[in-house]
């Protein structure tokens, strides 16, 4: 308070004045000044103008200049009498380029060639550091360089230019002298005394911000999530139901033709459930169409020819893909009286025994797109891939053939990670075989193509990100979260 009644005794002798000045007389810190001068402007006591203002000052070399002189003075005055040698000089002087370039267009010094070493000598007696000089001067605040001579300097770079920004002040509207303190709050007490009528109140700030509301933040897998949902929902397909993350091994691996000595069956790669380990409920016509395709064959199929065992179907386990939903799905459509060609799509967490690193975790999510109609193959699979990527705004991509044990042909779909600089695997596709499509009772002529790809993989793509723990899990960077831009794959 006391800072800000010496600005008002101040102004109140002089129309206007900057607060760079006030900051000298005072001997005060500019901010200082400037942070009392916002809160007598808040009280309409004082008006302020911004204003910029260009002064030089010296750089760090400039300032060792002003001390120790020039570049081209310290090196004529370690040139002995008799003289001494380039490479001699250039290794004890510092800045020793610089100062012998300067000192040989000023004419101090020169180069004797006559003997058989060239040697560096005076050419004059005397010389003065003018540089350090006008160095000097600018230190004190007096500044009569002409400008050839101060881009000099500069390029020289021992000045720099500086913008400072300050205030003139002028005499508010309810300028006094002294600060008397206003009302902020009208109190209840004040109405009942009538003591409001007599008190003065500091005026609303209606472009004040007020204090952001605490609410919760959508994860960039949430905002990929949408987008991908609402790509879809436009192309025409249907939501799967997937709220069922457990799922038997018979609509997990035992209805997509999954042999039950896959490795995939393991534990170490699936996680199986204690407590209910089992089930019993199956369409069991249905089971037995897919017991039989396993152990015997059939639709034109040898199968495995195996020992088919339904204790092996009936395990419980956390679902290692979204496929175990599109099995259910088909096997609902196959039930109808007449076929109809659907679209399916399903985005929802699965799990897998998976060793955790820089793109793999135990628990992810899988984006799942299915089409059954009749006479599909793989160019239509490989056209749908091409448009259904582009629409997420991947155009560089990769298809390599691959074997799955429920698709016939299959192909993985790679893209181009601009983060990491390589291509990195994003999904799965092929034509479901008629070995698992026939069993649920799916015409012959319907053929059904289906991709898969992980949620978060495009998502790292998307937001830059090269290690999946920074996008979820416990080393999650909260402020990314909440700060992050929306997602338009698209863009």
């Amino acid at each position: 308070m006391e800072l800000n009644e010496k600005i008002l005794r101040y102004i109140e002798n002089c129309d206007k004045v900057d607060t760079l000045k006030l900051s000298s007389e005072f001997n005060e810190d500019h901010q200082k000044i400037v942070g009392a001068v916002k809160s007598l402007e808040a009280l309409e006591m004082v008006i302020s103008e911004p204003v910029k203002s260009i002064k030089w000052e010296l750089t760090g070399e400039g300032q060792l200049v002003a001390d120790k002189g020039s570049h081209e003075v310290v090196l004529y005055n370690n040139v002995p009498a008799e003289g001494i040698a380039q490479a001699e000089i250039m290794k004890i002087v510092p800045n020793a380029k610089v100062g012998f370039s300067k000192a040989m267009s000023a004419g101090w010094i020169y180069i004797d060639k006559s003997g058989g070493t060239p040697l560096v000598k005076k050419k004059v007696n005397m010389i003065s550091d003018t540089v350090q000089e006008h160095l000097i001067e600018i230190t004190k605040g007096i500044d009569n360089l002409a400008d050839n001579v101060r881009n000099d300097y500069k390029k020289r770079k021992l000045l720099q230019e500086v913008t400072v920004k300050s205030f003139v002040l002028t005499k508010g509207p309810q300028f006094a002298t002294t600060i008397k303190k206003l009302e902020t709050d009208l109190t209840s007490e004040m109405l009942l005394s009538g003591a409001w009528k007599s008190l003065q109140f500091k005026p609303y700030n209606f472009d004040a911000l007020g204090q952001p509301p605490d609410c919760g933040h959508l994860h960039p897998l949430l905002k990929v999530r949408s987008e991908f949902r609402e790509i879809f929902l436009e192309l025409g397909f249907m939501e799967m139901p997937t709220n069922m993350y457990v799922e038997s091994s018979f609509w997990n691996f035992d209805a997509l033709f999954q042999p039950q000595q896959h490795p995939a069956r393991d534990a170490h790669d699936t996680f199986f459930i204690s407590s209910p380990a089992t089930t019993e409920q199956f369409p069991m016509d249905y089971l037995e169409r897919v017991k039989k395709v396993h152990s015997e064959g059939g639709y034109g199929s040898q199968g495995y020819r195996y020992d088919w065992k339904i204790e092996e179907a009936q395990k419980n386990l956390l679902r290692t893909h979204t496929t175990a939903v599109s099995a259910r799905m088909l096997y609902k459509l196959a039930q109808q009286k007449e076929f109809t060609p659907q679209k399916y799509f399903s985005i929802d967490k699965v799990f897998r025994n998976e060793t955790l690193d820089a793109t793999h975790l135990a628990e992810f999510h899988q984006v799942e797109g299915v089409v059954a109609d009749r006479g599909l193959g793989l160019a239509d699979l490989i056209s749908v891939l091409d448009a259904f990527f582009k629409r997420l705004g991947f155009d560089k991509l990769q298809f390599k053939p691959a074997y799955n044990p429920y698709t016939e042909p299959s192909m993985e779909i790679f893209a181009y990670h601009t983060g990491l600089g390589k291509w990195i695997e994003i999904g799965n596709s092929g034509v479901f075989r008629p070995e698992m499509l026939l069993p649920m009772g799916l015409p012959e002529d319907v053929n059904i193509i289906a991709w898969g790809l992980s949620l978060e993989r495009p998502t790292m793509i998307k937001y830059g990100l090269n290690n999946i723990r920074d996008l979820v899990g416990p080393k999650v960077d909260l402020n990314m979260v909440e700060n992050n831009p929306i997602c338009r794959l698209d863009k």
